[in-house]
């Protein structure tokens, strides 16, 4: 699923005096987590694991994530008819959601009328409603973005009495089947309600980090009972937002305020593939969501920009910000990186960002202006680690 805007560590301008925390604030304290400001939340940014060990622990086994600062909303049609909800929703993203079968989910993102993504998020089809998950730092906006579009026609319920677990790994299914032996029957982007000693749970098979696993919504009530169960399962460890974060960009997944934002068309992001047949030129419900007419000009026209990833040379990152040149003497910028760091599991530097669309070919050499020196990397294609999703 989608993260948050800010950066571990970073506030968004929120006085820590005003900071949120989850549910599971305590626990993470008991545990020795270190806590930092985080999209308006008091998270664990790691634990006395260690970023390092905690990403290679989530690669090999199952790593439990603590993502209940994201917002959890159902959409349902006043009519009762669920594909006017369905519709209704199709007015605001450019994604395909009649096609989307019952009990399955979709990445989809917000855009603005200029093209631009106001948010990305996850669209889950159930028997009578949608269920939407947004990210943390834009849920305030979006909720009222949803209110604003869609009031006449849906009822928009913002769940606040659930929490919102991630298990991913490896050795997730097997975990998750110890608790709920159905799970191991689903597959990625599947969705289903369970009954279990914890309250009913919402359990969809997806994740942010590259891996297989498992996102469960659970009652607030039992989500602490929850987290040391599965706490107490010898695969299992807490992982916090530093190993999510070189987790999903060693999967090159964008993070929403960084990779992606209100200036960068879907397009530009190289997020094509979310944008089904149905909604492009010539599909059957092609258009009619905000910014069609600059993403359809991207897709008629071309783009002059696009996010790449790269493998600079070496041990040295490049972190978001890093100026990219064509060749080491060039005197005009040709991009900036976007997001970048250590990537334990491909033990070397990985980043993303965007270049100008002569450069950004696979192969190509640029070089990034760190400390003072130009040093290489090789565009390459993403993800940087291939993917173990349970197609």
């Amino acid at each position: 699923m989608p993260e948050v805007r800010d950066a571990p560590g970073e506030t968004g301008g929120t006085p820590m005096a005003d900071l949120k925390r989850t549910g599971l604030y305590d626990l993470h304290v008991e545990l020795g987590a270190k806590m930092v400001p985080f999209a308006g939340y008091e998270m664990p940014v790691q634990y006395p694991l260690g970023v390092m060990k905690e990403h290679l622990h989530c690669r090999a086994q199952a790593g439990l994530f603590d993502v209940s600062h994201m917002g959890q909303v159902i959409l349902r049609a006043k009519s009762g008819d669920l594909n006017d909800a369905v519709l209704a929703l199709e007015a605001l993203v450019p994604v395909a959601l009649v096609e989307l079968k019952e009990n399955h989910q979709r990445y989809a993102f917000f855009t603005n009328d200029q093209g631009g993504i106001l948010d990305d998020l996850m669209v889950a089809k159930r028997e009578d409603h949608l269920c939407l998950v947004v990210n943390a730092a834009c849920k305030d906006e979006d909720i009222a973005h949803l209110r604003a579009n869609l009031s006449d026609t849906c009822d928009i319920d913002v769940i606040e009495d659930r929490a919102l677990l991630a298990l991913q790994g490896p050795a997730a299914e097997k975990v998750m089947a110890r608790f709920v032996p159905l799970t191991q029957g689903m597959r990625f982007m599947e969705v289903s309600t369970f009954e279990s000693p914890f309250g009913e749970l919402w359990i969809s098979r997806s994740g942010y980090t590259g891996e297989d696993g498992f996102e469960i919504s659970v009652p607030n009530k039992t989500v602490v009972d929850f987290a040391h169960s599965l706490m107490s399962e010898e695969e299992v460890e807490f992982i916090g937002l530093g190993a999510r974060d070189s987790l999903r960009l060693e999967a090159g997944l964008c993070l929403y305020g960084h990779d992606i934002d209100t200036t960068t068309s879907p397009i530009e992001a190289d997020l094509l593939w979310a944008i089904q047949k149905a909604r492009r030129p010539g599909g059957a419900r092609q258009g009619g969501f905000p910014g069609e007419d600059r993403i359809f000009g991207d897709l008629a026209e071309g783009i002059a920009r696009k996010r790449i990833g790269l493998r600079p040379e070496g041990r040295a990152p490049m972190r978001e910000g890093t100026v990219l040149y064509a060749s080491v003497d060039a005197d005009t910028p040709i991009g900036t990186v976007t997001s970048g760091g250590f990537g334990p599991t491909v033990e070397g530097p990985v980043a993303m960002g965007y270049v100008s669309i002569a450069h950004a070919n696979t192969g190509n050499t640029i070089y990034g202006e760190v400390r003072g020196k130009r040093l290489p990397a090789t565009v390459t294609a993403m993800p940087f680690r291939p993917s173990t999703y349970k197609r």
